[in-house]
């Protein structure tokens, strides 16, 4: 930073004299959370900046700047947060930094697609049935975070939160200082240790900061086109202090978040149409497939009427209650997000998922065996790798004929097929005790006695 800058930002100043402070006072690395935002941007961008005023001999701290890709990223903003990244590797290894930039991804089994597409998870809904962000950044995040403490004993995580934010997170930052300390001991993580050095910075000077220098960053990201990802709505308090920037000729505010593009807890998606109406036209499909999704959740059509666990229950009209999602409707689902890979060139869905999904449906009574692989070649026309090795376990004459003989005899066929799938997964078991109790499970679900219990209890009654 030039010495007119340090005179025109002296509260940065003040920052980076307290961080070299923190740096040097022991070896405990530091992690920080980057998701290619504002805050985490400055934050980053002033923990480069303290580490290039310590002469190269002394910088023995690892750095580590972990990003989140939970596999739904606004496509737009996943590739700016990957190329990023990677530049901040690139500058590191030029500048013996001792900085490592990592992502991080959910497992593929709390995957997005996973959980939806493959279980049938209803998707998230306002106001508290919202199982996404735990599954998807806290999990991956936090076991970044103990591999880095078991390695090096403790760490301290440096957080870019500010109080200028809103008026909660405000709240949220003063009730976990500790006065006298810069460090204080993480609520949830044994030997994490939290940092925040930004909460008394004001939003505008955020923007000053990282618009300094004509906007490249100090490992050399422009932040010009940072500034150009944040649309709002309305012209926010950024416009009136830096202007407009007309970056590749996209008129911006800078006056909204990033979020998953195909989020379902809010009932509009603003920043994703914002995207839309300042200029990324390509954003369409995912905002038409995003409000279909939402549409889906309440139709009665995609809803199976029974828990994951066979429990059934209705609510105070005498309706019953939504399970997850029909196996027909998450054929429907992953056909509609394929078709919508192959028309945008996006990746939204990974081999990996595709993979965990076909193993989940066969597990979940798919006696075909062949319907995600069959709906891939539908929509792509070519084959997965593993498409040759997926033989179906009965032929399709069999299968109608099994149907039919549960119609016949009033047994419902996903009963059949469930029992079917425990014989097949069991059948090199020594112990029959373990098939019994997977058919005593199945057998004593709620769902196939709820109206005959009903019926006894009213006429108890």
């Amino acid at each position: 930073m030039s010495q007119e800058d340090r005179t025109k930002f002296p509260e940065f100043e003040e920052i980076i004299s307290e961080m070299t402070y923190v740096y040097r006072h022991d070896d405990r690395p530091w992690i920080i959370g980057y998701s290619g935002g504002k805050d985490s941007s400055l934050l980053v961008s002033l923990t480069i900046e303290t580490v290039l005023r310590i002469p190269e001999y002394a910088r023995r701290k690892k750095i580590f700047i972990v990003s989140s890709d939970t596999g739904i990223e606004n496509p737009i903003v996943k590739r700016y947060m990957h190329v990023s990244s990677a530049k901040i590797n690139e500058f590191s290894q030029k500048a013996k930094a001792n900085i490592i930039a990592d992502i991080v991804y959910p497992e593929v089994e709390h995957s997005f697609w996973t959980l939806v597409i493959g279980l049938g998870y209803p998707t998230p809904e306002p106001p508290g049935f919202r199982w996404c962000t735990e599954r998807l950044k806290i999990f991956p995040m936090n076991k970044y975070t103990n591999n880095i403490i078991d390695r090096y004993g403790e760490a301290i995580l440096l957080l870019g939160v500010r109080k200028a934010e809103s008026a909660s997170r405000s709240r949220t930052i003063t009730s976990r200082e500790i006065e006298g300390k810069l460090l204080v001991p993480h609520s949830d993580i044994p030997n994490a240790y939290v940092y925040n050095p930004l909460t008394e910075i004001k939003n505008e000077r955020v923007w000053e900061y990282l618009l300094k220098d004509n906007g490249i960053s100090n490992w050399g990201v422009d932040m010009k086109y940072l500034f150009s990802l944040y649309q709002g709505e309305v012209m926010g308090e950024e416009q009136s202090v830096v202007g407009q920037i007309d970056k590749d000729k996209i008129p911006v505010t800078g006056n909204s978040r990033f979020g998953c593009w195909c989020c379902t807890i809010v009932k509009e998606d603003k920043s994703l149409q914002n995207f839309i109406d300042h200029g990324s036209r390509e954003l369409i499909p995912l905002r038409d497939f995003r409000n279909w999704l939402v549409g889906i959740r309440q139709d009665p059509q995609f809803r199976d009427n029974k828990r994951r666990n066979g429990k059934v229950y209705q609510k105070a009209n005498g309706e019953y209650g939504f399970g997850p999602f029909k196996m027909s409707a998450r054929q429907e689902i992953l056909r509609r997000l394929l078709r919508l890979q192959r028309d945008t060139g996006f990746e939204l869905i990974s081999i990996n998922e595709l993979k965990k999904i076909d193993t989940l449906w066969d597990q979940e009574g798919d006696l075909t065996r062949r319907s995600l692989v069959n709906i891939y070649y539908e929509v792509f026309g070519e084959r997965l790798p593993w498409d040759e090795y997926k033989e179906p376990l009965y032929d399709a004459e069999v299968i109608a004929s099994l149907q039919k003989a549960a119609e016949d005899a009033d047994i419902p066929f996903e009963l059949i097929t469930k029992l079917i799938v425990a014989i097949d997964e069991n059948k090199y078991v020594a112990k029959s005790s373990k098939v019994q109790k997977e058919f005593d499970r199945l057998l004593n679900q709620d769902w196939l006695h709820y109206e005959t219990v009903k019926a006894k209890l009213q006429d108890e009654n």
